[in-house]
């Protein structure tokens, strides 16, 4: 009789320790279920759509939606960059609290390279492509090498002139811009991207490529 309980205490125990085991592999840390956090967004594509509340403005720090709804009320979550229907259509950027900006229109594609002299098709991406910081200066390019051939972009005493707030820049189909956006409280704080306007509706919607410099 003992021997048959001692059986049905260990059969018993094994059960319970087979299901314990199960159960903490089932469990796992809450820390595991939490997706690691998404690398910072350097450009991509967006349209600003005017009749959207949260669209109507784009945050150039992930690339998202500027606005959200937030307990049935719609709220700033990171503005960066905006459109009015004003004078024929705007951009508009450093349109949050203490931001102070600049926008300039460097033209299109092709008044780029005429203007720069480097060789790139008819409406080409390679003047676009190649605009960046380099060596603490803005620079475009000059020729393609190989090796690549750099030379300053003589547009950028503009774009580090004085801000002011809500910057605006008329939107204009193919036109490439630059912005700065600064903090008047955090002298830190600066934001330097580039814009190529690749579809325009007036009073509707204007469609971006867009990215960090």
């Amino acid at each position: 009789m003992k021997s048959s309980l001692s059986w049905v205490a260990r059969s018993a125990c094994l059960v319970l320790c087979c299901f314990g085991f199960a159960r903490a592999q089932d469990a796992k840390p809450a820390a595991a279920a939490v997706p690691p956090p998404e690398q910072q967004a350097r450009g991509g594509v967006f349209t600003l759509h005017w009749y959207d509340p949260l669209t109507r403005a784009l945050c150039l720090r992930d690339g998202k939606a500027g606005q959200m709804i937030r307990d049935n009320r719609v709220g700033n979550r990171c503005s960066d960059l905006s459109l009015t229907t004003a004078g024929g259509g705007n951009l508009v950027t450093a349109i949050e609290a203490n931001r102070v900006g600049v926008i300039i229109d460097l033209g299109t594609a092709d008044e780029l390279r005429e203007r720069y002299g480097y060789e790139d098709a008819e409406a080409g991406g390679e003047g676009f492509a190649s605009l960046r910081v380099h060596e603490g200066k803005l620079v475009i390019l000059k020729e393609d090498g190989p090796p690549e051939k750099l030379q300053p972009l003589r547009e950028a005493s503009a774009l580090f002139a004085p801000g002011r707030p809500s910057a605006p820049a008329p939107i204009k189909l193919g036109h490439i811009y630059l912005l700065r956006i600064e903090d008047a409280k955090d002298r830190g704080f600066q934001l330097l991207a580039k814009l190529i306007v690749i579809a325009y509706r007036p009073g509707e919607s204007v469609s971006l490529r867009w990215e960090l410099l």
